[in-house]
């Protein structure tokens, strides 16, 4: 081994490891992801991963779970409504930084993401909430900020791009089929969603959550 890459090997801990594998997963995605490729990015033997990593199955578990880390998870003085406000919307920044991450959500049950999900009962809970509320608010919450950033992420990011999709779209639409769908698209079309969008609905869900609270 040339003695650059020897240095370069001796710099590797898990932690680089991790950190190279969550920046390689937002540029390229993961079908791009192995372990050569990651030993390549930081310009060390690929068996050098293997002291701090077993497969790449354990690679992606451990993916997750620094970003489940990033995820806030509020004070426990935190008001109950302005407590979900902070953890659904920091998730879903986290799920805009690391897209793929959503792929693989539902798969993993690591110490960071089950802190996350922790947070969410817990804050219901200790604010009043029934557990059949609670539970209900859990999946409305956490359905809505992940529904909310797969649909997002799918669509064009920028409005030029948005109103050329929807041109295309209404392009071939039958307005006897599809009317109100049509007068949606133009709504977008014409209407740019605003800043704020994900919160005004997750407000609708608390509000309707409220009515409940303290209900046995």
């Amino acid at each position: 081994m040339p003695k650059s890459r020897k240095a370069q090997a001796s710099k590797v801990d898990r932690d680089r490891v991790l950190e190279a594998a969550i920046k390689f997963a937002d540029r390229y995605g993961l079908g791009k992801l192995n372990m050569r490729k990651l030993a390549s990015e930081l310009n060390a033997p690929v068996m050098t991963l293997y002291t701090y990593i077993q497969n790449k199955d354990e690679l992606l578990e451990m993916m997750v779970e620094c970003v489940a880390a990033e995820i806030t998870v509020p004070a426990s003085s935190t008001p109950w409504r302005e407590a979900m406000e902070e953890i659904a919307v920091s998730a879903m920044r986290t799920f805009y930084r690391h897209s793929w991450v959503l792929s693989l959500w539902s798969t993993t049950a690591g110490a960071a993401k089950m802190a996350h999900q922790e947070s969410i009962l817990r804050v219901l809970r200790e604010a009043g909430f029934s557990v059949r509320y609670a539970c209900r608010g859990y999946h409305a919450v956490t359905m809505h900020t992940i529904g909310f950033a797969m649909q997002a992420l799918d669509l064009p990011r920028d409005a030029k791009s948005m109103k050329a999709a929807a041109g295309a779209f209404l392009a071939e639409a039958d307005p006897n089929a599809i009317p109100y769908f049509i007068e949606h698209i133009k709504h977008h079309q014409d209407h740019p969603e605003p800043d704020g969008e994900f919160e005004f609905v997750l407000d609708m869900i608390l509000d309707g959550l409220e009515k409940h609270l303290e209900e046995a």
